[in-house]
């Protein structure tokens, strides 16, 4: 699932992929799939959660390759309340809602349609230094297929903890160049996908089952438990046994 938050007014706090931002509206943040994240909202907070599934949008922005890489990271920004881009955005999340609540003809073709406006004024708001450029579609793609596949491998083999190397070899690529198209898409580097993955699902396991640490450690590919509480620890600021007691993340 990829997600888009924005709050028109007041505030929240955030936990993303390792940042704590503070959000204030009119603000905007986009969680990828897979992306560690949670919310604490403020009282009277307004605003929409988008949910889509990822591979859906993928295939929306098939042929638009740097917009694609562009959104696919977790990022945020605010505006100034009179500011244009806020009005654009918080006009294109008006339609979207307006088309999901419109039971007319063709609905699937008009939410389409009103998702790829906000993901075009998304791709024009978000901070330019980080934007690909769109003359480079080609070398866009590319990276933007290799990630992809490499997220794919990610997901069915996190629990075996395979090397780097070993996914590199299998798309075909150097590490070097594996790390070279994450840092691209997704702004870190391909070691903290496959760390990522393994934080989350420990996450899950924290807190929606009763499995020891011992367990949890083992299911994970950790042979020894203090290594994976150490593991936790630097990648969460908790440890697994804290991260438990704080019980499960608060999210939309």
């Amino acid at each position: 699932l990829f997600q888009i938050l924005h709050i028109q007014q007041g505030s929240a706090q955030a936990a993303l992929d390792g940042a704590s931002p503070a959000l204030q509206g009119p603000c905007v943040l986009l969680v990828p799939a897979l992306v560690p994240h949670g919310f604490v909202f403020a009282p009277q907070v307004e605003g929409t959660v988008i949910t889509v599934l990822e591979p859906h949008l993928q295939r929306l922005l098939h042929n638009v390759a740097p917009l694609a890489a562009r959104l696919m990271r977790p990022q945020w920004r605010h505006w100034p309340a009179d500011d244009a881009g806020a009005a654009a955005v918080a006009a294109a999340v008006a339609q979207l809602q307006a088309s999901y609540a419109d039971s007319g003809a063709w609905r699937d073709l008009a939410l389409d349609a009103a998702l790829l406006q906000l993901a075009v004024v998304l791709g024009r708001q978000l901070p330019e230094e980080a934007r690909l450029s769109a003359a480079t579609p080609a070398s866009g793609d590319r990276a933007l297929g290799h990630v992809q596949r490499f997220r794919a491998l990610v997901e069915a083999r996190f629990r075996s903890q395979p090397t780097l190397a070993l996914l590199a070899r299998e798309l075909g690529i150097t590490p070097t160049q594996l790390n070279r198209v994450c840092h691209q898409v997704l702004g870190h580097p391909a070691l903290a996908v496959l760390h990522g993955r393994l934080v989350l699902e420990a996450q899950r396991d924290l807190a929606y089952t009763a499995l020891s640490i011992k367990q949890i450690a083992g299911g994970l590919g950790f042979a020894d438990a203090g290594y994976f509480t150490r593991f936790f620890q630097r990648q969460t600021g908790h440890t697994p046994s804290a991260w438990r007691m704080l019980g499960p993340p608060t999210g939309p």
